[in-house]
C-alpha cells in the first residue's frame, strides 16, 4: 500500500510517496512565487493549491495512492468567502502589518497572560493580529469572509470539505490555548474576531475524511483516498526524525537552523518566552516541543559559496559534483582560529535582535577562504550551543540530536556540531523527515501501523552517528568561551553604524 506526505512550504510544496513498510518511493516538487513589495509580504493561496494539486496528480499518475497527510508552514492564513474562494493574498509571517493590533491585544489582556495562554511571546508575525488588521483596514473584504484557514486546514478543506486544524498549527495563530487545546475565547473577544471563522482544533494525525468526488478524477485519485491533518512542518520533521523521548531533538539545517526538542511540561519561566522560544503541542499526550532558531544556517554557507567560491562552484557543476562536498574536503579537523558571529540576517533566539550583524574575529593575511568557510560552520554550531544552554536553564535538556535538512549531507559539519555541542548527531536514511513523519501519522490512521511507536520501527531509519571527539571537543569549549563574548562586545558598535 502506498501513502503520500504533502509538505507545503513558503516557496514550494513537496509530495513524497512511501509504502506502509516505511520505504521511500518517489517525490514531486513545485515552486510558487512570494510577492514582497512596499514592505508587504504576500503569497497567493490559490497558487499554493494549484501547486499542491499538481504534485499530487503527478505522483498519483505513477503510483496508486491510498491516503495522504498534510503538513505546512505556519502563521499564514487564507480568508475565503461562502463559495470557498480566496478573498485576498495571504500575509506571510514576515509581513509587518498587524503590529499596532498586537500591541492593542497586549494592552487589553496583558502580554504575560497572552504568553501564558498561547505559549508564544506576542508578535505581529502570528495570525490573529493580521486578521484584526484586515477587519480594520479592509472592512469590505472582512464582511465577505466565511472561513479563515491556516494553510494546513485550507488544503484539507479544499481536498475534503472538512474544516479542521491540528493543535500544532492552531498554536501558530497566537489565539490558541495550548493547555486546554482549544481556541481562547478571551483572546478572540479582545481581538473582536468571531472564533467560528476558524476550523475545529483536533489532535495532530486526525483523519479529515476522503477526497471530494469532484477532485478525485482531476487528481487521478480514488474517491476513497483518506486525508489526514499532519501538523506544522517542524512537528512533522521531529516525528519523522524519531523524536519520541523527552530529551531527544531534531536539528534541521535548511536556510535557517532550527533545533526542536521534546519535553513533557509547559515551561513557566517568563524569560524563555522573552527570548522568543515558542511552545507547541506535540503528537503525544501532554508533550510539547519548542523551536530554537538561527536565521542563518545553510544560508551562511550559500552566501559563502556565491560570494567566495564561484570558481569552485562552476568547476563542481561542470564535473557533476556538489560544491559543498568539494569545499568540505579542504576543511581540517582542528578548531579554526577565526570566530564568526553568523548574524548575516539578524539574530534569532535567544537575542531576538533583527538588527544584529555578522562579525568576523581573528582574520589575518595567513587565513584562506576555506578558513572563513569553516568559521561559518563553527559559528552556526556555536549559535545552537548558546540556544541549548538557554533551554537547559529552563529545564529543557537535550541528550542527542537527529540531523535533517540540506546540512545533514555534510559529514564534516555534523562532526563539528557534535564536537561543539558535545552531543551525538545522528543522520537519517530518508530524503524528507517531514514527509516521513506525516506518512507515519497516515499509516496509524489507516491501521497499517498499530501506533506511532510501531510506525517508528518501519519508517525511521538511522544512517550514521557522529560522536564527540574528546580532545577536539575540549578545545572547542575554550573557543566557545570567547565566542560567547562577541555579541555583547560588537552590538554597540554595529548599532552606531545602523
Amino acid at each position: 500500500m502506498l501513502i503520500g506526505g504533502l509538505d507545503v512550504g513558503t516557496t514550494g510544496c513537496k509530495f513524497t510517496v512511501y509504502n506502509t513498510a516505511g520505504e521511500f518511493i518517489h517525490k514531486e516538487y513545485r515552486e510558487y512565487d512570494v510577492k514582497r513589495v512596499g514592505g508587504e509580504h504576500e503569497i497567493d493561496g490559490e497558487k499554493i493549491f494549484e501547486a499542491v494539486c499538481d504534485v499530487i496528480r503527478c505522483a498519483a499518475e505513477k503510483y496508486p495512492i491510498l491516503a495522504m497527510g498534510v503538513s505546512t508552514f505556519g502563521e499564514t492564513f487564507a480568508a475565503v468567502d461562502d463559495r470557498g474562494r480566496v478573498l485576498l493574498p495571504s500575509m506571510l509571517y514576515t509581513d509587518p502589518r498587524g503590529e499596532s493590533m498586537c500591541a492593542r491585544l497586549c494592552e487589553r489582556i496583558g502580554e504575560k497572560k497572552l504568553t501564558r495562554i498561547t505559549g508564544v511571546k506576542p508578535h505581529h508575525m502570528y495570525s490573529i493580529p493580521k486578521i484584526m488588521w484586515i477587519k480594520e483596514n479592509k472592512p469590505e473584504i472582512y464582511q465577505k469572509i466565511k472561513y479563515i484557514f491556516l494553510i494546513e486546514d485550507f488544503i484539507v478543506y479544499r481536498l475534503t470539505g472538512r474544516r479542521q486544524i491540528d493543535y500544532s498549527l492552531a498554536a501558530r495563530t497566537m489565539a490558541f490555548d495550548i493547555r486546554k487545546k482549544q481556541w481562547s475565547k478571551e483572546i478572540f473577544d479582545a481581538a473582536g474576531i468571531d472564533p467560528e471563522l476558524m476550523s475545529r482544533p483536533v489532535p495532530t494525525g486526525t483523519a479529515a475524511g476522503t477526497i471530494l468526488r469532484e477532485l478525485s478524477e482531476r487528481l487521478c485519485l480514488s474517491e476513497d483516498v483518506l486525508v489526514v491533518s499532519g501538523g506544522h512542518d517542524q512537528v512533522a520533521a521531529a516525528l519523522g526524525a524519531g523524536v519520541f523521548e523527552v530529551g531527544s531533538a531534531v536539528d534541521g539545517t535548511g536556510t535557517v537552523e532550527c533545533v526542536t526538542p521534546m519535553f513533557d511540561m509547559v515551561p513557566e519561566n517568563e524569560k524563555l518566552y522573552d527570548e522568543g522560544y515558542s511552545v507547541v503541542p506535540y503528537v503525544f499526550d501532554n508533550t510539547y516541543v519548542c523551536y530554537a532558531m538561527s536565521y542563518t544556517g545553510g544560508a551562511a554557507l550559500k552566501w559563502f559559496r556565491d560570494g567566495f567560491a564561484a570558481a569552485e562552484k562552476q568547476a563542481a557543476e561542470k564535473a557533476g559534483k556538489n560544491v559543498f562536498a568539494e569545499l568540505d574536503k579542504k576543511v581540517t579537523s582542528e578548531p579554526g582560529s577565526i570566530l564568526t558571529l553568523p548574524h548575516l540576517a539578524g539574530a534569532a533566539n535567544p537575542y531576538m535582535d533583527g538588527e544584529s550583524k555578522c562579525a568576523v574575529i581573528g582574520l589575518t593575511l595567513e587565513h584562506t577562504a576555506i578558513d572563513l568557510y569553516k568559521s561559518l560552520m563553527e559559528g552556526v554550531a556555536y549559535e545552537m550551543l548558546v540556544n541549548v544552554e538557554h533551554l537547559e536553564s529552563f529545564g529543557i535538556c537535550l541528550s542527542g540530536l537527529c540531523a535533517t535538512g540540506g546540512g545533514a549531507a555534510s559529514d564534516v559539519w555534523l562532526q563539528i556540531k557534535a564536537n561543539i555541542l558535545d552531543r551525538p548527531f545522528t543522520t537519517l536514511d530518508a530524503p524528507e523527515a517531514g514527509a516521513c513523519g506525516t506518512c507515519m501519522l497516515v499509516a496509524v490512521v489507516m491501521g497499517a501501523a498499530r501506533d506511532l511507536n510501531a510506525a517508528r520501527k518501519s519508517f525511521v531509519k538511522y544512517k550514521k552517528i557522529f560522536t564527540p571527539q574528546p580532545e577536539i571537543a575540549e578545545k572547542y569549549k575554550k573557543k566557545y568561551a570567547a565566542y560567547r563574548k562577541i555579541y555583547s562586545a560588537v552590538r554597540p558598535i554595529t548599532e552606531v553604524s545602523e
